[in-house]
Order: structure tokens, then C-alpha cells, then sequence
């Protein structure tokens, strides 16, 4: 939301607000709470017993051999990323090389796409500060973030469904309750009066209900509701997806253009949820496609013409229709989102696994490398917190026009100046909020992970 946004007052309903879809659907730009991805795993070796050796004769009875524990099974991050577990993960057996440097050392995590996941929030708060509509066109951040999270989502299958879903549910609904509880109250204060949609403040399967004062803090929402359904989806769409990869990830497409086209769907909580449903999905997919070592298998000329033709589509398609949504924002053109979303992020991933990029180089830098890792483990109170906190940036800045040497020497008309003011305010909520993220995570909670 731009500083000149904020000065406007709200409309209620799901109507075009600038985060949703012209057509009415709640269509957001952004964020979330999204999953990181690792190379595609190594077929585990079988345990078959103790091969046959040659009798010999023993002077003595051989030490009783203890049976090795069952491994842990992965624990997953707040973040979203498997932790490394010692008692799961093999160790190696020879001797290291020599003179190893220890800021090489592997850390478990993959840090590409640790880093895109910080900086899609950083475009976050950028985005909703100044409002650029280049943006989404420079870095498509949704499209990204739905890409990790499929990939994890398919890594975290390989152990029961219904345990994976309970774990992701345990992980998001805790910080979206704490914050949601501030905002409600906030809106009740405001005389708010809420109907029987309430409940979708407490399972968001639909858009959550608010009035118009609290609207720049709710209407982000619609990220966790489409990220709920797709990880409630995912059991039957991986399952599909086996049986016909390629054919099923061209036609993760086809949802789009039939609602674009044919039929637009419903005007309602549904309709707002099947439309983001089908914006993303070639990039949830896209996820499964590079967890199974899809993706690295492919031609690389194919993989490349295909994508720059879905970019170029998407462009196309963003600026030609202008005239009926008023921007060539993608966030405000959903088609365009898609395609440009899909050819983007299939790039990025085709080139993970195909040029095996993992950022390894980050930990040579230890600032850097801390600020990713606080990114990436606070990732859920950020996006949740960083509307609020640009809401409270406004009458903060105002207050400091009333102190002769800020208003001499400080920028306070400009929104830069309003922009750092903002990630202060994110930090401190970080630090008194994100330690809910850990007690959802069954972890120690702490400050600063």
C-alpha cells in the first residue's frame, strides 16, 4: 500500500483494491509463507542382512552386534526447510580433505532458495510501499514462492499424508491466531460487527471477513488461504502428477485460460479461491517437477524456449490489455500472472538442478548469510506483520514533523524514508512476535532464531 494509498479510505467487500483481481476476486500480490526445496533425494539404500563370509576359526565369541536406531524422520523448519538431523542424515565415514575451509562447510539448508525467499520478501514490503508495478516483472515473487513450497511439499510426502498436513497446519495456524487475534479486536474496537464468516478467521479456507479500517492489515490473507488449499491438495495432485509429468505440468496451465476465457467462476469466497488456485498452480506443480527430477531431465533448449515463450506471452498479455484493468501490474491481471510467473520460475529451478546452483559462497559473508537465515525462519511474522507495519509507519512520521531537527534534517516527506522506518517497525515486531513461529515449530522460542 503506497503512501498516497494510505491517505484514501477503504472499501469494504472484495472488490478491486488494488491487491485483487478487477473482476471482484481477492487477488493479492504477495508474500507468504512459503517452503524451500532441496536437490532431488537419493534413492535409500535397503537394508538385506549381513552378507556370508568365510568360516574362520574364532578363539573367542564375537561382541554382540547392537542393532542400528531407526533414523528420526525429517523435522521441518518454521520456515519450512528440513533441519539437519544427525541421527537421520548419513555422516561421512572417510577422512576429511585437507585444510577444509570452515566457512564452506555445508549447513543442511540450501541457500538459493533461501535467498529467494528473503528477497521475494523484501519485494514484499517494496512493493506495498511504493506500489511499482514493474515489480512483479522483475522478480514475479508469488510465482516463486508457490514454486519452494511445492518442492517441499513433495519432499515432505514421502512420509504419510496426513502426518505432513497436520505438521503444515500445526506450523501455520498458531502465528496466523496471535496475529489474527490484534486485528479482530482492532476491528471490533471499530465497530466491527462480525457474522458467522468469523470462522474463517480460525481455519482460512475462505477469505477472512473484516470492515473497512482494518482492510490493509486483512487483505493479505488470501496468500495463507491459497496456500492452505494447495497443501490439503497436494496428496492427489503429486499422486497425479506420477503418473504423467510432463503432460499433467503443461496442462496445470489449462484451469487459467478456461476461467480467463469460458467461465469466470463464481462471485464469491469460492470464485476468490479458485482463481488464485489456478494462477499458481503451474508453479505448485512446477515444485513437484523439480523435487522428481523432472526438470533436470529435460532438454535444456526445450525447457529454455518454453519458458521465455511463457514469459513473453505473460508480458504480452499484461500490456496489451492495459486499457481493461487499468495497469499492466500482474497483480491486477491474473492471466498475465500465470504465464508470466510460470515461465520465470521454471528458469530459475531448471537452472538449480541442471547447473547445481546452491549458494554455498553465502557463508563466506556472516551478516549476510545470519540475515537470510532470520528471513527464512521468521518468514511467516513477517508477511503477516509487515502491513501493520507500514500502517503505523504513517502517524510515527507524523509525530516526528513536531520535532524541529527531524523535520530539519530528516527525509519525513519521502518514502524511502517511510520505507526503513517500516523494517525498523517489522524488526521489532520479529523480535515481540516471532516466537510463535517456534512454539508452533515445538521449539524453544527465542528472540532471534
Amino acid at each position: 500500500m503506497t503512501w498516497d494509498q494510505q491517505q484514501q479510505p477503504y472499501q469494504q467487500g472484495y472488490g478491486n483494491n488494488g491487491y485483487g483481481h478487477a473482476n471482484g476476486y481477492d487477488y493479492g500480490p504477495y508474500g507468504g509463507q512459503q517452503q524451500y526445496a532441496q536437490q532431488p533425494y537419493p534413492q535409500q539404500e535397503q537394508y538385506t542382512g549381513y552378507g556370508h563370509t568365510p568360516a574362520v576359526e574364532a578363539t573367542a565369541p564375537l561382541p554382540p552386534v547392537q542393532p542400528e536406531p531407526a533414523p528420526e524422520p525429517a523435522r521441518e523448519s518454521a520456515a519450512g526447510v528440513d533441519e539437519p538431523n544427525p541421527a537421520r542424515d548419513p555422516q561421512p565415514t572417510s577422512a576429511p580433505d585437507p585444510a577444509p575451509d570452515p566457512q564452506l562447510r555445508p549447513t543442511g539448508r540450501d541457500r538459493y532458495f533461501d535467498t529467494l525467499r528473503a528477497v521475494a520478501l523484501v519485494r514484499v514490503v517494496t512493493y506495498h510501499t511504493f506500489g511499482w508495478a514493474w515489480c512483479g516483472m522483475v522478480f514475479p515473487s508469488m510465482g516463486i514462492m508457490f514454486g519452494l513450497a511445492g518442492t517441499l511439499m513433495a519432499k515432505s510426502l514421502e512420509r504419510p499424508a496426513f502426518k505432513v498436513v497436520k505438521s503444515r497446519l500445526r506450523r501455520l495456524l498458531p502465528p496466523f491466531w496471535f496475529w489474527g487475534f490484534f486485528v479482530v479486536l482492532a476491528m471490533l474496537i471499530h465497530d466491527w460487527m462480525p457474522g458467522w464468516q468469523i470462522v474463517y478467521w480460525v481455519v482460512p479456507l475462505g477469505d477472512p471477513p473484516g470492515n473497512a479500517w482494518g482492510e490493509q492489515a486483512w487483505e493479505i490473507l488470501w496468500y495463507l488461504r491459497t496456500y492452505l488449499w494447495f497443501v490439503l491438495l497436494s496428496p492427489a495432485l503429486l499422486w497425479i502428477f506420477r503418473k504423467a509429468p510432463i503432460p499433467v505440468l503443461l496442462l496445470s496451465l489449462a484451469p487459467i485460460l478456461v476461467l480467463n476465457f469460458v467461465w469466470s467462476g463464481p462471485d464469491n469466497r469460492f470464485g476468490s479461491a479458485l482463481w488464485d488456485l489456478s494462477t499458481y498452480l503451474f508453479c505448485w506443480i512446477l515444485g513437484f517437477a523439480h523435487r522428481d527430477g523432472v526438470l533436470q531431465r529435460m532438454k535444456p533448449a526445450l525447457v529454455v524456449v518454453g519458458s521465455l515463450a511463457a514469459v513473453a506471452y505473460g508480458g504480452w498479455y499484461a500490456f496489451a490489455h492495459q486499457s481493461d484493468f487499468g495497469t499492466y501490474d500482474l497483480d491486477e491481471n491474473p492471466l498475465a500472472q500465470a504465464f508470466w510467473s510460470a515461465g520465470f520460475v521454471m528458469l530459475l529451478m531448471w537452472a538449480k538442478a541442471y547447473f547445481r546452483i546452491d549458494f554455498a559462497w553465502l557463508t563466506r559473508f556472516k551478516r549476510l548469510d545470519r540475515t537470510v537465515t532470520v528471513f527464512n525462519a521468521r518468514a511467516v511474522t513477517i508477511y503477516l506483520w509487515h502491513e501493520i507495519a507500514l500502517v503505523l509507519a504513517v502517524p510515527l512520521i507524523d509525530r516526528m514533523w513536531n520535532v524541529p531537527a527531524f523535520e530539519k534534517w530528516l527525509p519525513l516527506d519521502s518514502q524511502w524514508f517511510m520505507f526503513g522506518v517500516g523494517w525498523i517497525l517489522i524488526a521489532v515486531f520479529v523480535v515481540l512476535c516471532g516466537w510463535v513461529e517456534d512454539v508452533a515449530a515445538k521449539k524453544k522460542p527465542k528472540l532471534l532464531p
